[in-house]
């Protein structure tokens, strides 16, 4: 089959789970001999992504954002928008503070819900001639229910099925102003009506969205997430450094004051000097501050000697924190629809503990791969991940 993949992209300065889904999706389809396309939107996907040199972001996120919010950019030249939609641009707007941001962006996922209606209607055409010129797809899939307003004209002129996957949505709906909320809600319930499918990634998620934008079960099915387990290299924690990871954007949503405040306390535990926590996963400009809260926080307690955070995330970096670490916690404060790094912390033989939010309970559960703990705080996660930790090999006897 000939697949498209329409994938939002995060600019490559953080850990995104769903771009990392995405990305593991299409390898899968490919390794089963399907093509697939990947076409990015807003922002450039990781930086590892070097199949789609020849694909242009639509929907470049500067341009739209001008075009959004100061009219008098709508009739900018042509070639200053592409200079604005390149890649370098791209990249240095995808680190600075703001950039992925929900809040502030209320009229905007309004606009781009309406699709054809919405004030970037012209972008849309650009998309979609563009795929029917490049592409012949047999179905189209659409990352996210965000994107619910691609639906319509993508199926006019390609006259294909379109799915769309859910995950994550209500984390950006619920960081907007209220009184947009609901709206936005109702306008993804009428434009579900125009996709064939959605594909939610966990039960939690399927019954969560399911009461959010007021759909009928039959429309909504769960398919669980997966890894290639031979992406990963297995090893024992027994065999590993005993150290505690954290893989995710470092902030204060994914909870990582957390588990450093967690790893400040554990190591007042007597056996645990050598343990170090050691933090990947980027960050945006609206983490800096944060960030230097948290190295301040590590200052204090003397444990400088026994933090470590990895800059590089993506491919070979990934996996050399994986060989570092024997516990995983990302404990986010709000609960998530999957967490691609529960999949990846395993099926690099390492266990996780996770609060007891959102799938996770789920996950944990039918994979086995850990413990869930409540409530969410720095001490509940101390607590846990004492019975987590292997024995160190002084004291075994």
């Amino acid at each position: 089959m000939n697949i498209i993949q329409i994938i939002p992209g995060s600019g490559g300065s953080f850990y995104c789970g769903n771009c990392l889904r995405d990305s593991k999706y299409v390898d899968a389809l490919r390794k089963q001999g399907h093509q697939v396309v990947k076409i990015p939107m807003y922002l450039p996907l990781f930086s590892d992504e070097h199949d789609i040199g020849e694909i242009p972001i639509f929907y470049g996120a500067i341009a739209m954002y001008l075009k959004q919010v100061y009219p008098v950019f709508r009739k900018m030249p042509v070639w200053f928008e592409k200079l604005l939609n390149s890649k370098p641009m791209m990249k240095m707007a995808a680190s600075m503070a703001g950039s992925t941001r929900a809040k502030g962006l209320e009229d905007m996922t309004i606009s781009m819900l309406l699709g054809e209606h919405g004030q970037q209607k012209e972008e849309l055409d650009k998309m979609v001639d563009w795929i029917v010129e490049h592409c012949k797809p047999d179905i189209i899939h659409i990352s996210n229910a965000l994107l619910l307003g691609l639906a319509r004209r993508l199926k006019e002129k390609t006259g294909v099925p379109v799915l769309c996957s859910l995950q994550d949505e209500d984390v950006w709906v619920d960081a907007m102003q209220p009184k947009f909320q609901q709206k936005i809600w109702n306008l993804m319930h009428d434009r579900a009506e125009d996709v064939d499918a959605l594909v939610a990634v966990s039960n939690y998620f399927a019954n969560e969205i399911k009461k959010r934008m007021n759909l009928k079960s039959e429309k909504i099915h769960t398919f669980y997430l997966g890894v290639d387990t031979e992406d990963y290299k297995y090893i024992p924690v027994q065999e590993k450094p005993r150290n505690v990871g954290y893989i995710s954007r470092m902030c204060h949503k994914d909870g990582f004051d957390i588990v450093v405040d967690a790893f400040i306390d554990l190591k007042k535990n007597t056996g645990f000097e050598d343990v170090k926590l050691i933090a990947t996963g980027g960050l945006t400009g609206d983490d800096k501050t944060f960030l230097k809260e948290q190295k301040q926080k590590i200052k204090n307690n003397n444990l400088e000697d026994s933090f470590e955070i990895i800059e590089e995330f993506e491919g070979d970096a990934r996996h050399n924190f994986f060989k570092k670490v024997s516990m995983v916690s990302v404990p986010v404060r709000i609960g998530e629809a999957f967490g691609m790094y529960l999949l990846e912390s395993m099926a690099s033989g390492i266990p996780v503990v996770q609060p007891a939010l959102g799938a996770f309970p789920e996950i944990v559960e039918k994979s086995g791969g850990g413990v869930t703990y409540s409530p969410n705080t720095p001490k509940k996660l101390s607590e846990t991940g004492l019975i987590c930790f292997p024995i160190p090999k002084n004291l075994k006897n």
